[in-house]
Order: structure tokens, then sequence, then C-alpha cells
């Protein structure tokens, strides 16, 4: 069986870390721009090559973003950043833009160049047109359905790979101009400001303030506003469909979701891989993804049902019941962990440590301490303090309130 690849998104440093610590065989980054998340912090030009050096002492691959769709005046910064991106040596470049492809094959022609699915590549035509190009991997538009990923993946012109998991974009292929409209800033350049995740009315021009429901709660309605995207239940179709990665979307998301997300994937598609004969869906697994914040799940367009292909019109989030801590930095004896803290903890508090495989494990934090060993009755955000837990753990694990 052709295991896939378990591609995770690094928006930072720490990110990245967890990433690796639960799981994935390969991550996504950027730099500080030419990405379409300049907002998730990415990495600084003195940050990247150690970021690529640290995945790369792990054995895990490192894919380096520079997807924007660019403009004359930015073609010499690019020649600029890909040049210094030829000197860190990442495992590949994520690229959409023609022009920025044919910059590339000039400039690293020995870099291997991943297609975006910006590009919208939806048929093995375009696989041989793009692999002419010097691609070497394509992510397959979003708007497929898992029969024509099988089609494509097995015809076996070039790797393939697509999301699993993660907000989807109303858009084609995450082609918008919402944000360049309605706020002025470039969806196409990194800088969406995802107006498709705001609230709207609708007034008719006549009668000024007099507002007309569209499908909307009392928070107002969301006409723009996808599900996000999880096949957890369909790991075995996916596996069988040969696609050479599987994507998880989310360089935006906190590390409390990225663990979670990862750790679940990563033993998912590792008990299937050993066992396909007996595998079935873990409930605690659809419990994990369902505990973190998200938006109602569907199944995108991989079986053409229409009921998932519909708008989050209600915008309801679900899950986010954990309230994240903090991540374990030492363990000190007596059970004791020291961590900065995210959000506030307490004495008595039940807790759980995240493992990067099998259940949750669930303690009580059974007393506090500042830095200089005196207790406290509680851990405030953005502090350093030490928590007593009822069970012995490891360094970088996830501790999460429930």
């Amino acid at each position: 069986m052709k295991i896939p690849e378990l591609l995770a998104p690094a928006g930072n440093f720490e990110k990245l870390e967890v990433a690796i610590d639960y799981g994935a065989d390969a991550v996504y980054l950027a730099g500080k721009t030419y990405s379409l998340r300049n907002f998730s912090g990415n990495f600084s030009e003195e940050e990247l090559p150690s970021a690529v050096q640290f995945a790369r002492k792990r054995d895990v691959k490192t894919y380096l973003a520079c997807n924007i769709f660019s403009r004359n005046k930015d073609h010499h910064a690019i020649t600029d950043f890909l040049e210094k991106a030829g000197d860190i040596a990442p495992d590949a470049l994520i690229i959409a833009d023609p022009g920025i492809l044919q910059m590339a094959k000039t400039v690293v022609p020995h870099l291997p160049i991943h297609l975006s699915t910006q590009a919208n590549t939806t048929n093995l035509m375009a696989l041989r047109f793009w692999k002419a190009q010097g691609i070497t991997r394509v992510n397959l538009a979003r708007e497929l359905s898992l029969s024509e990923i099988k089609e494509i993946s097995t015809a076996d012109i070039m790797e393939t790979e697509t999301f699993i998991h993660g907000a989807m974009c109303i858009s084609y292929s995450g082609r918008c101009l919402l944000s360049n409209a309605l706020s002025g800033r470039d969806s196409n350049q990194g800088l969406c400001s995802h107006p498709c995740r705001w609230k709207y009315t609708v007034m008719e021009e006549q009668r000024p303030g007099e507002f007309h429901p569209i499908m909307e709660d009392n928070r107002g309605a969301y006409i723009f506003n996808a599900k996000d995207l999880c096949m957890i239940d369909h790991i075995p179709e996916l596996m069988e469909a040969g696609i050479t990665s599987f994507k998880i979307e989310g360089r935006m998301k906190g590390i409390s979701y990225l663990a979670a997300v990862v750790r679940t994937y990563r033993e998912a598609i590792d008990t299937y891989a050993a066992h396909p004969e007996t595998y079935d869906v873990h409930e605690r697994w659809r419990k994990e993804l369902d505990d973190v914040y998200h938006r109602p799940y569907s199944s995108g367009f991989y079986f053409n049902h229409p009921d998932q292909l519909l708008s989050n019109y209600a915008n309801h989030h679900h899950g986010k019941i954990h309230s994240f801590i903090g991540r374990i930095q030492t363990v000190l004896p007596d059970n004791r962990v020291s961590l900065t803290i995210r959000n506030k903890a307490s004495a008595g508090d039940k807790v759980e440590i995240v493992p990067v495989s099998g259940p949750s494990q669930s303690t009580q934090i059974t007393a506090i301490f500042d830095l200089h060993g005196n207790a406290i009755d509680h851990a405030q955000p953005n502090t350093t303090s030490i928590l007593a837990l009822g069970i012995s753990t490891k360094p970088n694990l996830i501790l999460r309130k429930r």
C-alpha cells in the first residue's frame, strides 16, 4: 500500500516544532512575504534556514510557499527571495504563478516545485502540461471529487496532494477578490481579510434601516461562509486513491488545534496501513476533532453530496471545549512541569495532557508555584509558572483544561 505523506502547516517556529512532535512527515511554511498567509507570523530570513535544518534533522520535509499571484513590481524582490531559498534548500517550493515558476526554473533549477491549489488543476491533460514545465507535484483543485482524484493519482503522471482537513474558501480554488473589494487587501497576495466570515444583511435601497433576513440567526447572515473540511471518516477511501500527500489547512491556527489534528490523522493513517482488514474509525478520533474550534464539518467536494457543499449559513461554531493552558517546557521532579501560561489555570483544575498518540491523559493540577518556588492559587496568562500534576509526563506536550 502507498502510505501517504502527512503534510502539516507551520505558521511559526513553535508550530513547526509541534507539527513535527505530533507526527507530521512534512510541513509547509513561508517567509514574511510572497505567500497566501502573510498574517500567520511566518519565518524571518534569519529563521528560515534554522527551520529547514530543524526539520531535516528529524527526517521531516519542508515545502516553502511562494504562491502569490505576482505583479511586475514584485519580480526583483521575488528573484532575491528565490536566490536565498536556493541557499536554504527546502525540499520543494510551492508556486501558483506561471511567472514565478519561470523565475524559479532559472534562479533555483535544483529545487523541486509543487504547484499550489490556487492553480486549480482539475484534469490529466493539465498535469501533463505542468509536468512539461518542470512541476514535480500538484495540489489538486478542491473542486474535484474523490473518483476524479483517484483517476488522476493512479495515472502516475506526478505526485498528487489534496487537503483533508481545515477551513475551505468559498471561492473557486481559493482565488477570491472579495477581500480586495471590501477591505482593499489583496487575498491573492497573502493579505486576505476573510470577509466571507463576516455577517451580512439585505436592505432595500428606498427603505434604509429595514433589514431582510437571509437564512440568518440573531448574529446576522453568513452567506459566503464555507463549512470546514473533515475527512477522518474516509481514510480508507483516500488511501486507496493513490494520493501522495494528505494536507492539513491551518497556518494561522494555534498549536493546540495543530497538535490535536495532526496526531489524529497520524494515528488513523498508521492504523489503516498496519491493519486495513480490521480498520475502524475510533470514536475518540471524531471526538478529538469535534472538540477543537471549528465550523460545521463536511466532506467538501469529495463525494458530490449537495448538502456537503452548502455554505455555513448559520456560522455556528463547534468545539473549543478545551482551554489551552500551554506547552510543557521542562519536566521537574515530583511531577512538576514548567510552562508559559496561555490561559488562566488554577490549583484543583482538571486537565488533560495530549500525548503524541493514544487517548488524552486526564489528571489534576495539585499545586501551582511561581519561579521562586512560592505557592500561588492561579497561573495567569503570559507568565511562566510551575504546575504540580497528578501524573508524570514529557516535555513539549500540550496541556489543556477541559
